[in-house]
């Protein structure tokens, strides 16, 4: 059975993380770590995290939940430690806010990785979906606007970042090998994605449209409050992967776009 690793970051958020692990606990898929790596925070977030720990383990669901709770460098540092500690055949980070829309979101992508497997037996390199956009009380906004192609390559995100990082999921055989680069304070996401994409291109292995919403995603998060340094770091990822010729040239087209809507 195909299995799964969702972490969850989290710092001071113990009023959005309820939703989260409830989306998580809801799922019918048995084979589910849920690893929690928190930021040492001083509010309730722990005590949170520990209470659905043992409503978890209660549930005897085939789930099984590991907190940490230390000082950390930054959001995509917690990430790495979490990638440090994922032993599912796939890894995706779900941060406090964000949640699974439907119980059967993660059984769904377990039967696209089987479907897409390789004659060889090899389960694709990064499953993927469609977001929806939420609220801070997780109320349904709208499609995210950017929507992810039928099918994917490195080569897409050059006309932008066309999954969620919410609706990524990664081999963890082959994410633990491309960690998060802590030069990039709010994209290291985007070059994250872009350099799992390459190391899946390297080995032939396909990437696998689940063709349904797998994720829903709080619209004040890390990248929506730091907007404009969040772009200036996507161009330098962009540049880094595309060549700055290219990048310059698709943002002029970016900016003429936006000017005649």
């Amino acid at each position: 059975m195909t299995s799964f690793t969702i972490v969850t970051i989290t710092y001071n958020a113990a009023g959005a993380l309820p939703r989260t692990v409830d989306s998580v606990m809801a799922q019918s898929h048995p084979a589910i770590e849920h690893i929690i790596v928190d930021g040492a925070s001083t509010d309730g977030t722990v005590a949170a995290a520990e209470a659905y720990k043992r409503r978890s383990d209660a549930a005897a669901n085939g789930h099984t939940v590991a907190i940490c709770s230390e000082p950390d460098r930054g959001l995509y540092d917690a990430m790495n430690k979490g990638l440090a500690k994922a032993t599912g055949d796939y890894v995706c980070f779900l941060n406090a806010g964000d949640f699974l829309p439907a119980a059967d979101t993660i059984a769904t992508l377990a039967r696209t990785a089987e479907a897409a497997a390789t004659g060889g037996g090899q389960l694709p390199a990064v499953l993927y979906g469609d977001t929806d956009i939420v609220d801070s009380a997780g109320r349904y906004l709208y499609p995210r606007r950017l929507r992810p192609p039928r099918r994917l390559t490195w080569r897409s995100f050059r006309m932008g970042m066309l999954v969620c990082h919410q609706a990524f999921y990664a081999r963890t055989d082959i994410a633990r090998r491309t960690p998060y680069d802590l030069q990039y304070k709010y994209s290291a996401d985007v070059d994250w994605c872009i350099r799992v994409m390459k190391e899946a291109a390297r080995l032939g292995l396909p990437l696998a449209n689940a063709v349904a919403t797998v994720a829903c995603y709080t619209e004040e998060g890390q990248t929506t409050m730091h907007h404009r340094e969040s772009l200036r770091e996507r161009f330098r990822v962009m540049a880094e992967h595309y060549g700055l010729p290219l990048t310059v040239a698709l943002h002029a087209w970016f900016a003429i776009r936006n000017l005649l809507k």
